[in-house]
């Protein structure tokens, strides 16, 4: 890779540091308005001494005026500067924003897996928003006030140190008040069992209602909630008692700042001017850090989250180019030892989901992947797509691996079907064209057509038109309609490599039948196409068959010679009404010469149709 190219890819890998560099001046310029803010804040406490020790002793009312002259044009410049700091800090909220919504999108399309519950897949986007927050909010201005409280702690020790360790100590024991009570606030207990008991019974209401549950589950909910209500009063009004003590207690020390300075005042140790003029300055020292204190929460939230998204990998400015612009996808496909790991308790060995896969396909290829549940299926269609990436060995399209594609024009020529077939908010019409907005209509048509969805589509109150994918349109479509959707979907655009894991699980006859003309086309038009399936009626326009079996490969080739084998080797004996259904390998034990013979012989290994005793035939692997 050229050095140049090396660079740029280093500098695309972490978006937000280098969104926060991009941000460095104008969050300087914030701190250099908020010096200016700081020393015109003294305006009040000099005005305060000049009028008790000048105006009051000398009855001048032209100075009076004078120095409320002066005050009026110190406090607009102090609103000016504190306009100009509020709005570049909210403008630099509002630039991390837009600079890192996208890559936190990208970053939640580039976790797959976060929908098995291994991580929470929405996470950088409410980082992002959290410290937008942060930066327009008031908080970073009181920490942007805060180095400046020693300031005004200098001057009181000038008008007297008394003043000065007054409100030092005062402040150390309201800080340590209020730390005691955000700590006893973090360990009131939450409602957290009781939500989720709420959320996942929302989820659930047919199940709970359809077999009496209700009663059950709001006793339990009772009593999660009765439990949680009772523990978190007893922390809360211990909280709201320290809350109260550290309330009086800011108001006690204004007073005894007053009393201490009235007392100074009668010992001749300073002016009358200086009391009101210490109280000023004592509030302005302790009201940073009562706001940082009462604010606490807020800001460990925003550490978190600063410390999330810099440690955070997939967070990048733009996706890396693929190194050539490589020609469109004609369909070969190429598994060599891929093998992908699942997940595992910490300090556990992984499962291996799919071990030591290889298998090649050509363009026109229909392969049909065999399985019971469990074996690796889905793991495989998700490979194939480049939705997740094998832990070991290449995946290829083209001789070409995954990384090698620019994703969004690789993207264009595969169609994918997963299990659970879901639309995104947006009209029909937008779905099956992927919402890609230069796609054609008489595209999206087709594919409809293709699908046998067409005069369906046609009946519903606004056509194509009609929204789907949000909760209000949930009971619009049915489990079936809305797999051929998804189906209509996956075959827009006329892809070059359709992947489709358990496309007619949901399919009546009429969608099974259009499902296998759908196929076959693809076939003809030169796609290759991938089946994940349990059912064997979507066999007969397949050209090679893959049976995985506790994620390796037990048999893979053409689907003819495989036939041919199993009927000419291991023919299947007739079905009764009381035949069992085969047993699937692996086999019985064997003596280590039969294991031998049969390392020796991979052929014997063989698939077979059986029938079971309900009349559903399926393929099973036998010797």
């Amino acid at each position: 890779m050229p050095a140049g190219r090396h660079l740029a890819l280093e500098m695309t890998d972490r978006a937000y540091p280098a969104v926060l560099r991009r941000l460095r001046p104008a969050l300087i310029g914030a701190a250099a308005v908020s010096a200016v803010l700081n020393v015109l804040m003294l305006t009040g406490s000099i005005y305060m001494l000049q009028v008790y020790d000048r105006v009051l002793a000398s009855g001048s009312v032209p100075t009076l005026v004078g120095l409320f002259a002066i005050v009026v044009v110190l406090y607009g410049f102090m609103a000016a500067y504190d306009a100009l700091r509020a709005r570049l800090l909210s403008r630099s909220g509002l630039r991390l924003d837009a600079e890192m919504g996208a890559a936190g999108f990208r970053a939640i399309l580039a976790r797959p897996d976060a929908a098995g519950g291994r991580q929470d897949v929405q996470q950088p986007l409410r980082d992002i928003e959290t410290l937008r927050g942060f930066l327009s909010g008031p908080l970073v201005g009181t920490l942007c006030d805060l180095p400046f409280v020693p300031l005004y702690l200098a001057i009181l020790f000038l008008v007297h140190p008394w003043l000065g360790w007054l409100t030092i100590g005062g402040a150390a024991l309201a800080a340590c008040l209020a730390l005691i009570s955000q700590r006893l606030a973090e360990n009131t207990p939450s409602t957290n069992a009781e939500r989720l008991l709420t959320e996942a019974a929302a989820r659930q209401t047919e199940t709970i209602l359809a077999m009496g549950m209700a009663p059950a589950l709001l006793q339990r909910w009772r009593a999660l909630r009765d439990r949680a209500l009772a523990r978190g009063q007893s922390g809360q009004e211990k909280v709201e008692l320290l809350a109260a003590i550290s309330r009086s207690f800011r108001l006690l020390l204004q007073s005894a700042i007053l009393s201490m300075g009235a007392y100074l005042v009668i010992q001749g140790d300073m002016s009358g001017g200086m009391i009101i003029a210490s109280s000023v300055l004592s509030g302005r020292a302790l009201g940073p850090i009562d706001q940082i204190i009462g604010q606490w929460k807020g800001l460990a939230r925003t550490r978190e989250a600063h410390q999330r998204l810099m440690a955070d990998g997939d967070l990048r400015c733009a996706e890396p180019e693929a190194e050539l612009d490589l020609p469109n996808l004609r369909g070969a496909v190429q598994l060599t030892n891929v093998t992908r790991l699942g997940s595992a308790a910490p300090g556990a060995e992984p499962s291996r989901i799919l071990q030591d896969v290889s298998l090649a396909l050509q363009p026109g290829d229909v392969l049909a992947v065999l399985g019971p549940s469990g074996s690796g299926k889905s793991t495989l269609a998700r490979l194939l797509v480049g939705a997740i990436r094998p832990d070991q060995g290449d995946v290829r399209l083209d001789g070409a691996t995954l990384d090698q594609w620019d994703a969004a024009r690789l993207g264009s020529w595969i169609g994918y079907l997963p299990q659970q077939a879901e639309m995104l908010p947006g009209t029909i019409r937008e779905n099956i064209a992927r919402f890609n907005p230069t796609m054609t209509d008489g595209a999206v048509i087709e594919a409809a057509r293709l699908v046998g969805i067409h005069e369906m589509i046609l009946a519903l109150p606004e056509g194509y038109a009609t929204v789907v994918g949000t909760p209000g349109t949930q009971a619009l479509l049915s489990g079936g309609q809305m797999q051929r959707l998804g189906l209509a979907r996956a075959l827009c655009g006329k892809p070059s490599l359709v992947v489709l894991d358990e496309p007619n699980a949901n399919l009546d006859e009429a969608g099974d039948a259009a499902l296998s003309r759908a196929i076959a086309l693809l076939r003809e038009a030169g796609s290759t196409v991938v089946v994940m399936t349990h059912r064997p009626n979507i066999l007969a326009e397949a050209t090679k068959l893959l049976y995985l079996k506790g994620g390796r490969v037990a048999v893979f080739g053409p689907k003819d010679e495989i036939v041919a084998r199993a009927q000419g080797i291991a023919p299947a004996p007739a079905p009764t009404a009381d035949a069992a259904p085969a047993a699937p390998i692996p086999q019985p034990a064997a003596s280590a010469a039969l294991q031998k013979r049969a390392e020796a012989r991979p052929d014997i290994r063989v698939l077979r149709r059986v029938e079971s005793p309900s009349g559903e035939r399926h393929w099973r692997i036998g010797a």
